[in-house]
């Protein structure tokens, strides 16, 4: 095991510009608000990003959006961001609206390594269109697809220096998830502590899945 603590600019560093992002967050609630605001200091462009929404203007990811490096979105909803609402229409932005349990599902299979998922949710409406349908027992559903991504910038109430990483309440949201289906991880954290630290039966993602941690304090 190796301590995975690397600063804010090297991690930002390591994401090319094009590159798929998971995004943790909830209207920036457990959001990894500082990896964000390095991307933007950055000047990375033609992200495609996932995540639960693209919060608001000044918040969160939002921001990304604002300053044009923003290619694409897979989300659940854009109602509190005109911003995207704005990009969408004149077409400098792709938006693939997902319903939200849907969404989730989609990233926890990517995650665990399944071929799809199967939901009623959305049949006989704009989101079936182009999509293949199974009946079972006389039920239609949706097979939608897994979703992975190049990096997954998650934000963590605790990190351990392996990676093991705790949350704070609704600050969980779909970080776990995001976790699992990023092909690199970098968390941000609100505390940096030792090894051991955190009680096994605490860790709710584990180290193996972490590859780079970064501080959500500036120091």
């Amino acid at each position: 095991m190796k301590n995975k603590l690397i600063s804010l600019e090297d991690a930002v560093a390591r994401i090319p510009d094009g590159a798929s992002l998971l995004i943790g967050g909830f209207m920036a609630v457990g959001g990894p608000n500082r990896l964000v605001d390095e991307l933007i200091r950055q000047g990375k462009r033609d992200l495609t990003i996932i995540a639960n929404d693209t919060a608001r203007p000044d918040n969160g990811l939002g921001k990304l959006v604002v300053e044009k490096l923003v290619r694409r979105v897979v989300t659940s909803h854009i109602g509190l961001n005109p911003e995207t609402q704005k990009q969408m229409i004149s077409g400098a932005i792709e938006v693939e609206l997902v319903p939200q349990g849907t969404l989730a599902e989609r990233i926890r299979a990517g995650g665990v390594g399944l071929g799809g998922v199967l939901t009623p949710t959305g049949v006989g409406t704009t989101v079936e269109e182009g999509k293949r349908t199974v009946e079972i027992d006389g039920t239609t559903y949706l097979l939608e697809m897994p979703i992975k991504a190049d990096f997954a910038l998650v934000a963590a109430k605790q990190a351990d220096l392996y990676g093991n990483l705790t949350y704070a309440l609704t600050a969980r949201n779909f970080n776990p998830l995001m976790a699992m289906a990023g092909a690199t991880v970098i968390a941000e954290a609100e505390d940096i502590l030792p090894v051991g630290c955190i009680p096994p039966d605490a860790v709710m993602t584990p180290s193996v899945l972490v590859d780079h941690i970064v501080t959500a304090k500036p120091r």
